[in-house]
């Protein structure tokens, strides 16, 4: 109930059609490809396959539980055995009501503004990596979707900070200057 979709985007239609009809049928179309083409992998090959995906599902886990904590405790945790570091921002309600929220500084969250979304995406490249020896274009398709909508998410969610946090969220760009991926977005 706390995500993007939800809290900001409203579940009318399109998020609900989305949930129900076009989540399961993109989500799972590497699976049903990989059903029917399965490519001749070593036991090696798979395993380093399973074990990166693996990992990105905890990434991807961890990254939002410290984010939860975070938020649960007021700040008041350790995260990667320290006590983290935060802006306590203030914003305006559109009835004139001020209150504070706090912006995570540490852990995954100082790799980047939305770093989640770098474990999210990677798990799909790895559950569509079998099919990299394929000319056909429907494995990549989840991937490629996932991509472009989350990097749209990221984009959108800074802009609709911006406007929130104000000087708050340009301090925390500056702490964190990477939207998704260091070094390039």
């Amino acid at each position: 109930m706390c995500s993007m979709d939800i809290q900001h985007d409203r579940a009318g239609y399109y998020i609900c059609w989305g949930c129900l009809v076009w989540v399961p049928s993109v989500y799972t179309s590497t699976s049903f490809y990989l059903a029917e083409h399965a490519p001749e992998i070593s036991l090696l090959t798979g395993a380093i396959m399973f074990t990166l995906g693996l990992i990105m599902i905890f990434i991807n886990y961890d990254s939002d539980n410290q984010r939860y904590i975070f938020r649960r405790t007021g700040g008041e945790c350790l995260i990667w055995g320290s006590k983290p570091k935060k802006i306590i921002a203030e914003y305006t309600t559109d009835s004139g009501e001020v209150r504070k929220s706090l912006l995570l500084l540490t852990g995954w969250w100082s790799i980047s503004r939305h770093f989640h979304y770098v474990p999210e995406i990677l798990g799909a490249f790895f559950w569509s990596f079998p099919a990299l020896n394929s000319n056909f274009i429907a494995p990549y398709f989840y991937l490629t979707f996932l991509t472009i909508l989350l990097v749209d998410r990221a984009f959108r969610d800074d802009d609709r900070c911006r406007r929130k946090y104000g000087a708050y969220w340009e301090t925390y760009c500056k702490e964190v200057p990477y939207k998704i991926v260091p070094g390039l977005v």
